[in-house]
């Protein structure tokens, strides 16, 4: 992962802090916050699009905030004998890079009711062949988001929904115990909380690590918190939720009218994707639909439009969260230096402060290899005072006295030579403090 998109992860994460504050007494964090770096899919429409035109005015802005940012690789199509190398080729490519990819699973039967999205799998036993294949090709880390919209929508038989929407999650979590697995459950203009809660029970919530809301919608990262939060005191407060905030800088239309869902006007990118939302119960902003990909007003559904991306880039202002400066800071007068150079001896590690809100904060934990791979990391550090660590995340962590001792968990031991990786988080007791870390192999 280039320095430029993961210190803008953080800047993300960081931006959240005010929204923590008021939220962090509501739910404990999850158990699914998880920290992870998310795959740049390099063959995006976005991304082809550059690469063609790289004369075009749009294409610098386009190419730096849509096309180099972490999103969702759909699989729509109905091909039983293809899906499973397609998913093996992508998982491979993010693990390639340390990183997790964001997939979206859109292929049961009478998807999007028969609108601009339809189609899918011919029937539900096909579906839940088609799924099983799916799986057979995944591996490792994953976003996986299951079936847009369908939950919300009443077209469908619910039964055969419900039973293929269950299949899907158990055979996607048997898979890979790293993937992350989410129920869509639309978004909060669409169904009241109860109503949302009961349609994700009947769906096989309890086998998923939470639901997605606001995928291809517009409402604001602070309504659809609250609207996660209403639905995870009916289903639990173990369920996370991911929320889309790839086209939600500006919110919905306002007034709303006919087209307020379907390529609106004046709509703006949205937080740049992180898993360290500092958000209690939010596992992640994602962007999951991608901007550019028209709705089925401005073109047909998931054609890419370039003025859709860059009025989307540009309606973000100078201060989106993404367009922040490099985190290098070595000194490029400085001949001695490179900034390609890999640090020396075994490893290095960092505290960043996600979020703090007084009487406690978030902190994540960032490891950087040296000059050879790392097949397994130890951490220790001293805290000054009144600190202590009171829960964590993916992290085998203990305390004695003041000094803290942390080891990885298996599957975020492995890092390449210089490169870095978001390798835990954990909640702390008292003031936010980044004291010196030891790492070692």
């Amino acid at each position: 992962m280039n320095r430029r998109r993961r210190f803008a992860a953080l800047t993300a994460a960081a931006g959240a802090a005010g929204m923590a504050a008021a939220t962090a007494l509501l739910l404990a964090p999850t158990a699914s916050a998880q920290g992870e770096s998310l795959w740049t899919n390099p063959n995006t429409q976005a991304a082809e699009w550059v690469a063609e035109n790289q004369g075009d005015s749009r294409a610098a802005l386009i190419d730096e905030r849509i096309a180099q940012t972490p999103a969702g690789t759909w699989f729509t199509q109905y091909n039983p004998s293809e899906i499973q190398g397609e998913v093996a080729d992508v998982v491979s490519q993010a693990a390639a890079e340390g990183e997790a990819p964001v997939m979206v699973v859109y292929n049961i039967p009478d998807r999007d009711c028969g609108g601009h999205s339809g189609g899918g799998a011919p029937d539900h036993q096909s579906y839940r062949n088609w799924i099983d294949q799916f799986a057979a090709g995944l591996s490792g880390p994953a976003y996986i988001i299951v079936e847009p919209d369908t939950l919300p929508h009443n077209c469908a038989d619910p039964s055969q929904r419900n039973q293929s929407l269950i299949h899907a999650v158990q055979a996607l979590k048997a898979a890979s115990s790293q993937a992350h697995v989410y129920l869509d459950i639309g978004n909060s203009a669409w169904l009241e909380p109860g109503e949302a809660a009961s349609r994700l029970q009947g769906a096989g919530i309890q086998y998923a690590d939470g639901f997605a809301i606001n995928v291809s919608n517009y409402r604001t990262t602070q309504e659809a918190t609250s609207y996660a939060h209403q639905i995870q005191n009916i289903v639990g407060s173990d369920k996370g939720a991911v929320i889309d905030t790839s086209r939600n800088g500006n919110g919905p239309l306002d007034p709303p009218n006919p087209n307020d869902w379907c390529d609106p006007p004046g709509r703006a990118i949205g937080d740049y994707p992180t898993t360290s939302t500092g958000v209690s119960g939010i596992d992640a902003y994602l962007w999951v639909k991608l901007p550019g990909e028209a709705d089925g007003c401005a073109g047909s559904a998931g054609q890419f439009i370039p003025d859709l991306a860059y009025d989307m880039a540009q309606a973000a202002g100078d201060d989106w969260p993404g367009d922040v400066p490099d985190d290098d800071t070595t000194d490029p007068d400085d001949p001695t230096t490179d900034p390609d150079e890999p640090p020396t001896g075994d490893c290095t590690a960092e505290i960043v402060v996600v979020s703090d809100w007084g009487s406690g904060w978030q902190g994540d934990v960032h490891v950087t290899a040296g000059d050879t791979s790392l097949n397994g990391w130890t951490l220790t550090w001293n805290w000054g005072s009144g600190q202590s660590v009171s829960s964590s995340w993916n992290v085998d962590i203990s305390q004695s006295g003041q000094t803290v001792t942390a080891s990885d968990v298996g599957w975020n031991g492995s890092i390449a030579s210089g490169q870095s990786r978001n390798a835990f988080g954990f909640i702390a007791n008292g003031s936010s403090a980044t004291p010196t870390v030891e790492c070692s192999a």
